[in-house]
């Protein structure tokens, strides 16, 4: 039984919705970031709850990581670095959350993404056992990843892999595909979408997502493996845009991005280039199996796109009331 969890990059998207999911299971919670005022930011947000506790630190660094965990049975490590610096400082980062854990002799949840997994062969859903044959240097990076969380040195720390399709919902920053194509909607001006409008891709809305992660992360037998935590279906980018563009009341165009215009912008801003070689999810999307979670846990909750895009878009436009 979880009592205590520490949450590394605790103010991003997806730790902001496992620290909810946590203190509304009644466990205890360390929101863990570099900046204090983002992390008194996430708890006035969360209205303050009594049993979060903030603390600052760097994520590479193992004695901050180790001394944030100090009395606490897990580590969510949902930390994330831009895609410009993936190939060199992923492994480092995930190394010093490994060695902390590893000393403490406490689990290990790490939230990562579909790269690793390539090209898809088929059309069907994905499912854990998948062969995973990256084509991309980032998918290659994050094979290393993985292979890095399950290593042998690791004789003292339980760990599991939860893997994430593109993600939406109220606490997604621009840090997501879809954040500031949401964002530019919401304030009424001309939008950018990251690849193919006319494609269905899956999407996995963040508080779902929080569920089945907290749940996976409860359940011993489920340590020592990857899970994927998968989306409630397919949308399209057109579909996404008239839902957003209903709820903000605003409609100004939104043109999709490909890959001469993300290498154009890329001459400005180094992590739009680096997207380019993830164009290929947005053509061939890859759709994940939730079948290995249903046989542990159950039904994979899955909110409605209209319900979980009317909400983000909802969010979105109330923190832009309130600057």
């Amino acid at each position: 039984m979880l009592k205590k969890a520490v949450v590394l990059g605790a103010t991003g998207g997806t730790g902001t919705v496992i620290i909810a999911e946590l203190l509304r299971r009644g466990i205890e919670a360390v929101a863990f970031g570099r900046s204090l005022q983002k992390l008194t930011g996430l708890a006035a947000t969360l209205g303050n709850p009594v049993g979060l506790t903030l603390k600052t630190g760097d994520v590479f660094n193992v004695n901050d990581i180790f001394a944030a965990s100090l009395g606490a049975d897990i580590i969510f490590h949902s930390a994330s670095v831009p895609y410009n610096e993936m190939s060199t400082r992923l492994l480092p980062m995930g190394e010093a959350v490994m060695q902390a854990a590893n000393k403490l002799g406490i689990k290990v949840v790490a939230v990562d993404g579909i790269y690793p997994y390539g090209r898809r062969i088929n059309e069907q859903p994905i499912d854990e056992d998948y062969p995973k044959n990256p084509h991309t240097k980032k998918g290659k990076v994050k094979l290393e990843f993985e292979r890095m969380v399950f290593s042998s040195r690791w004789d003292r720390a339980q760990r599991m892999i939860v893997r994430l399709p593109d993600y939406y919902g109220p606490t997604a920053n621009d840090a997501s595909y879809l954040g500031s194509t949401l964002e530019s909607i919401a304030a009424g001006k001309p939008a950018l979408f990251v690849g193919n409008m006319k494609v269905a891709r899956e999407y996995v809305y963040l508080p779902d997502a929080a569920i089945m992660i907290v749940e996976l992360a409860s359940r011993d037998e489920a340590y020592g493996q990857n899970w994927n935590i998968p989306g409630g279906g397919v949308i399209s980018g057109r579909e996404i845009v008239h839902i957003a563009q209903r709820v903000s009341g605003k409609s100004k165009r939104v043109l999709p991005m490909g890959r001469i215009g993300l290498s154009l912008m890329g001459l400005f801003v180094p992590v739009m280039k680096e997207i380019v070689e993830m164009l290929y999810l947005t053509e061939e999307p890859v759709v994940l199996s939730g079948k290995k979670y249903e046989r542990l846990v159950g039904p994979i909750p899955a909110t409605s796109f209209e319900q979980g895009f009317t909400e983000t878009m909802q969010a979105i436009m109330s923190r832009k009331c309130k600057r």
